[in-house]
């Protein structure tokens, strides 16, 4: 699994984490079905659910005019994904993790999604 399509299969298992009950392991097996997990795909999933309070905290202090509450899922979303990135990962550059988060959100965002959240990870 290459490192774009872990990130969009663990921006899936999340968004689903948010709307369901289902274990994070539950999560996980359902996101990759017949595919061969990653280990950055399950570091991506994991990080970001052991860290969710640091990280929606990190991200409330970059929102101007906003709260995590009041943005889309998909976009809230996105913007955690990134933030554990960027706060947990520093073996990949930021402006990888950003471009990556931009690019995932034009398609599954709106078109405002991606100059949204290049907005708020530009702050980092």
């Amino acid at each position: 699994m290459k490192r774009r399509e872990a990130r969009e299969k663990a921006l899936q298992t999340l968004f689903q984490l948010e709307n369901t009950e289902m274990t994070v392991e539950a999560a996980i097996e359902h996101a990759v079905a017949e595919e061969k997990s990653s280990t950055f795909f399950e570091q991506l999933v994991h990080g970001t659910v052991d860290h969710l309070e640091e990280i929606d905290a990190s991200l409330e202090s970059k929102l101007e005019k906003w709260s995590l509450n009041r943005l889309a899922k998909i976009e809230r979303t996105i913007l955690r994904l990134a933030a554990f990135e960027l706060l947990y990962t520093p073996e990949t550059p930021s402006n990888v993790v950003i471009n990556e988060a931009v690019e995932i959100s034009k398609t599954f965002g709106d078109e405002q999604s991606g100059k949204f959240v290049n907005g708020v990870l530009s702050k980092y």
